[in-house]
């Protein structure tokens, strides 16, 4: 590949990367575009877990080896066995800044010999690594490999590596950058759980499926109760600690619902969003959240209602629509001052709760979305 080549492909690669949509996909176009970039049949990203002292794979593209996975779950090499990534004091040798290196299946036995080795058990002729590096420290490293009978990686090659791996580190800055901001959207920052944006998100898209296919969805809606007169006697700080200790509660029942999403709602409310489990695997759930919620300390338990597309409670087409239901359960579970959840559809009165206009301002808070 000539230099126009080469330049247009390290274009083509920095715009794959803005324009992933997702830190999966932006790891995918990184891999792929390096891979074109050098003429090479394999190619790898991975990070350097400094904690755990191990490389981690996050993508593997082109042409793979047997049991070698796209995106694999456990792929990792202890570090101390490519031990080049950590001989960059903060991402720099002495000399210049990093500097990638090729090794082929058939180099002599020395310091190297693990990166030999694996090539030679992944049928692969040769490779260049090159480190990437993120705010003067080594962020992990690319890997591109040819089949033997290829032409084997030169200096030149290397060098390149080195200006794709500069590439493919701005990249990764931005999709970090771009991750922290979503994150940061769609989170509560005193739990660490969901936010209402991402409540609103999740719902609209389960609602969506139940009316596709039918899926179940439910919504389970908690009050904590005495936040109010924790706040007044024993100060906000231990009112946010109590808040804190409920939503790792919430989170911890919840793990007992696959891909159930929890969530604070906002002042003292916080929710529970399931898509598949049955109406009476999400009720178990909330049985043992209303117990656990009761054990703690200086709270008063929580009031907790649920509405869910398992039970009777007639048509659901939007998501306000299953808030209005869960609200009124909660509503009146309060009301009642009930150890466990109420269930709409379960208790005679929540329906039509949930259709009679609300008598005060107070007396109910069904969640409409806020205009725009």
């Amino acid at each position: 590949m000539g230099v126009d080549g080469r330049l247009r492909a390290i274009v083509e690669l920095s715009q794959a990367m803005a324009a992933a949509p997702t830190a999966i996909e932006s790891w995918r176009a990184a891999a792929e575009g390096a891979r074109e970039a050098l003429g090479g049949s394999f190619a790898a990203l991975s990070v350097w877990e400094r904690e755990l002292g191990r490389l981690r794979v996050l993508v593997n593209t082109g042409e793979r080896a047997e049991g070698e996975e796209e995106f694999p779950e456990d792929e990792t090499y202890p570090v101390h066995r490519f031990p080049e990534i950590a001989e960059f004091p903060h991402g720099r040798r002495a000399g210049g800044g990093p500097k990638a290196w090729v090794e082929t299946a058939d180099g002599e036995p020395g310091r190297r010999h693990e990166r030999a080795a694996a090539l030679r058990g992944r049928g692969r002729g040769c490779c260049v690594v090159a480190p990437i590096v993120l705010n003067g420290r080594a962020w992990g490293e690319l890997y591109v490999a040819r089949p033997p009978g290829e032409p084997v990686f030169g200096p030149d090659d290397a060098d390149f590596a080195a200006v794709v791996a500069s590439v493919v580190a701005a990249g990764v800055a931005q999709t970090e950058r771009l991750e922290e901001v979503r994150r940061l959207a769609f989170t509560d920052p005193l739990t660490g759980l969901a936010n209402r944006r991402a409540v609103d998100a999740r719902l609209d898209e389960a609602v969506g499926r139940h009316r596709e296919d039918g899926a179940v969805v439910s919504l389970v809606v908690c009050d904590l109760n005495g936040l109010k007169r924790v706040n007044d006697t024993l100060g906000h700080a231990v009112g946010d600690r109590l808040l804190e200790r409920f939503g790792t509660v919430l989170s911890v029942c919840g793990a007992k619902l696959p891909g159930a999403l929890a969530a604070r709602l906002g002042g003292d409310e916080f929710c529970l969003v399931a898509v598949g489990p049955t109406a009476d695997e999400v009720i178990a759930v909330a049985d043992e959240l209303c117990a656990r919620a009761a054990e703690l300390n200086p709270g008063e338990g929580v009031a907790c209602g649920i509405a869910s597309t398992g039970d009777p409670i007639g048509e659901v087409r939007t998501a306000r629509r299953l808030f209005r239901l869960a609200d009124a359960a909660q509503y009146r579970a309060k009301g009642a001052r009930s150890r466990g959840p109420v269930v709409a559809g379960r208790d005679g009165t929540v329906l039509a709760l949930a259709d009679t206009p609300p008598e005060g301002p107070d007396r109910r808070r069904f969640r409409d979305r806020p205009p725009g």
